[in-house]
């Protein structure tokens, strides 16, 4: 049995281990950002990494297809580098885009598996597990999305979500381009705080 004096050790080990990875992770993202490709290539290999780790606590029932949905969470990430502010922490910056990205997928999963999977009422219940957790997450992100204002909103779904450009998103919104840009990084920002505080 493990005492209480264990456990503060470990909380520790684990407060420590996160901070050593928000530094290292950091420093090679804006080393990567001021123009250095190697330690780009390495921030995205070591996120990479601890991307995967990630999912498969979460998608274990899926893990054939935790590769690709890293692959999509590192090209969201490089493409939304231009939004992440330095005084940030990197490590919720990066995986507020996963979790969106983790339920895009899901929500993207449920509908072709709702269309296109045989359904047989004598041998298999109308909707699996995966399905059940693709619509929760759906409901959670929407859940969330639909705390912030529009000017926070509407960005993230037309960029994040949907995948629009940042000049496309301004025309479907009315916004700036710029306003695009900060309502992004508020919203995603502001998101990351929820998250925090309900997980």
């Amino acid at each position: 049995m493990v005492g209480p004096g264990a456990q503060g050790v470990d909380r520790t080990a684990r407060t420590a281990k996160a901070q050593e990875t928000e530094s290292r992770l950091r420093a090679l993202f804006l080393a990567g950002l001021d123009g250095d490709s190697q330690c780009y290539h390495a921030f995205l290999q070591a996120l990479g990494g601890n991307l995967r780790a990630f999912l498969r606590r979460r998608l274990s029932h899926i893990p054939d297809e935790i590769e690709d949905i890293v692959q999509e969470i590192l090209i969201a990430v490089h493409n939304a580098r231009h939004t992440y502010l330095p005084a940030q922490p990197l490590t919720a910056w990066t995986y507020a885009i996963a979790r969106y990205k983790m339920a895009d997928y899901l929500r993207g999963r449920y509908r072709y598996e709702a269309w296109n999977e045989p359904l047989d009422s004598q041998q298999q219940e109308l909707f699996s597990e995966s399905d059940h957790e693709a619509a929760q997450a759906c409901r959670d992100l929407d859940k969330l999305l639909s705390q912030l204002p529009d000017r926070y909103r509407l960005p993230i779904v037309h960029v994040k979500l949907k995948g629009l450009s940042v000049a496309e998103a301004a025309r479907e919104t009315g916004l700036s381009e710029s306003a695009v840009k900060v309502g992004i990084h508020r919203g995603l920002k502001a998101l990351a705080a929820k998250i925090r505080g309900t997980t």
